[in-house]
């Protein structure tokens, strides 16, 4: 299995190399994949030196898969050309996920629906994906009407630059800014930049992706993205109206037999997620689950996870597995 890793020097590109090499992906040959200036660094593997190579010589060496994590631009430019060249794409950018002929895949909830004609498949948001692994099981059993959630999300969402802005502001260094403010002691209400209808970018994916996975355009979702000075991992708190009744009881239940979920809810050990403990690990981590006392059927939940892992370069590679798997690559 030939896998190209395109943008192998970026924060989620060395996340998805470690993942690879944690759960044993069968790779026969890597070919990490940057921008030019990247090109001829080395980047290490299982213990092996591999030369970064520029995008069309990727192209040429015609993987089997391509894993993409190199920003929207890039990926609109070069996943056709991968997939002109026979290689499956699984692209990690916002570039095709909203595209009407693409799948947008969270392999516990629909990977059942890809096919050997998808040549690129996309990767939801990382705040959404760990918001519907949660929701998809509840959704079935006592359908969603609206969703209400705030994100509490992590600074490694936006990069390197940001996490080094950080750690500039807690030493006292002036330095390059991620952010148009301090994010040391603060928390700023934009992730992403504004759309016409005063919502950021980030705020709309959790609207328009939910809607898509879960397969339902009548669950209305509005969402407020803030980013919070911490590094774990994106946490969110998430109000659901269900057409349907319930018993909280049962919600815990169910959650506790989803695969990937992880519940920690108990209050007398004061057991809930916390992104300090979610940071390095794949599942999503659900906890405070209970009912909302002012409005009938509806239910509060705080979900975290690793945004870096399960929101970007684990669920990446769970779809490549699924498509070995499938048999269809």
């Amino acid at each position: 299995m030939r896998i190209a890793v395109v943008g192998a020097t970026g924060m989620v590109g060395e996340v998805m190399l470690k993942v690879l090499a944690e759960r044993n992906f069968p790779v026969t040959e890597l070919i990490p994949v940057a921008s030019e200036r990247s090109v001829g660094k080395e980047i290490e593997y299982k213990g092996k030196k591999y030369k970064v190579v520029g995008m069309q010589t990727a192209v040429d060496m015609k993987a089997d898969i391509a894993l993409f994590s190199a920003g929207g631009d890039t990926s609109l430019e070069w996943a056709p050309k991968f997939a002109a060249a026979g290689t499956t794409v699984i692209d990690n950018s916002s570039a095709w996920r909203m595209d009407p002929s693409k799948k947008l895949i969270v392999p516990e909830i629909n990977a059942a629906s890809l096919t050997k004609d998808d040549k690129i498949i996309a990767n939801p948001n990382c705040s959404t994906i760990q918001m519907v692994l949660v929701l998809a099981p509840l959704h079935r059993k006592y359908n969603i009407k609206r969703v209400i959630v705030s994100t509490y999300q992590s600074i490694t969402g936006t990069g390197v630059k940001a996490v080094q802005q950080l750690e500039n502001e807690y030493a006292g260094v002036q330095g390059e800014m991620a952010y148009k403010y301090p994010i040391h002691r603060n928390a700023i209400p934009q992730c992403d930049s504004f759309e016409e209808n005063g919502y950021t970018k980030e705020e709309m994916k959790l609207v328009r992706e939910t809607q898509k996975i879960l397969d339902d355009k009548t669950i209305a979702v509005t969402a407020t993205a803030v980013r919070v000075p911490i590094v774990g991992g994106h946490s969110e708190a998430v109000n659901v109206e269900f057409s349907n009744d319930f018993v909280v009881s049962d919600i815990q239940n169910i959650l506790h037999h989803t695969d990937g979920v992880v519940v920690q809810d108990n209050n007398d050990t004061y057991t809930y997620p916390m992104p300090m403990y979610a940071q390095g690990k794949d599942e999503v981590f659900v906890g405070r689950i209970r009912r909302d006392e002012s409005q009938a059927n509806t239910l509060n939940m705080w979900i975290v996870a690793d945004n870096l892992r399960k929101g970007a370069a684990t669920n990446t590679i769970q779809i490549a597995e699924y498509l070995i798997a499938a048999k269809l690559v």
